[in-house]
């Protein structure tokens, strides 16, 4: 019972077709690559899309949140719209607005703390003024403390007085 093969037949069968025990090397290697390749093309993709998260961490921290929060708006809705807002966000420099406001702040806070208990009316602005020095000293430095006297001429005097700054 033996068949013998016919005269004309290939004598080896082509790698891509299956062999006669059910093994399929041409399906195996093509799921094999493409289980690459989609990996591949994932990990590229969100690497791309943490592209502007990564360029703005260098910058403030709310700029770094709202960049993050477009981010992932356009990773969920695939709204690529987002993603280019959150690009162009993270290569802008947003302009501080928070260190003047801070300053005036401590400042505002000092002299309150400078007032407290006083009465207002009798506040003189010009000797209320805070003790530090405007002018150096002859050697070019400035004085420790406020409190140092310094002498001021009266114009038209030759006579000094002496205050305390």
């Amino acid at each position: 019972m033996t068949e013998k093969m016919h005269e004309l037949a290939p004598h080896h069968l082509p790698f891509f077709l299956p062999k006669a025990d059910g093994s399929d090397q041409m399906m195996l290697t093509v799921l094999i690559f493409l289980i690459v390749i989609v990996l591949l093309l994932g990990t590229f993709y969100l690497y791309l899309h943490s592209l502007p998260e990564r360029l703005a961490h260098k910058h403030g921290r709310i700029q770094f949140e709202l960049v993050a929060v477009l981010g992932l708006l356009a990773l969920f809705t695939h709204n690529q719209i987002f993603w280019v807002a959150a690009l162009v966000l993270a290569f802008v420099q947003l302009p501080d607005f928070m260190s003047p406001l801070e300053t005036i702040a401590n400042s505002a806070s000092r002299i309150a703390r400078k007032y407290d208990g006083k009465n207002v009316e009798s506040v003189d602005p010009i000797h209320d003024e805070p003790e530090f020095p405007t002018d150096p000293d002859d050697n070019g430095q400035f004085p420790e403390s406020g409190a140092e006297e310094i002498q001021i001429a009266e114009p038209g005097s030759p006579s000094q007085n002496t205050e305390k700054a």
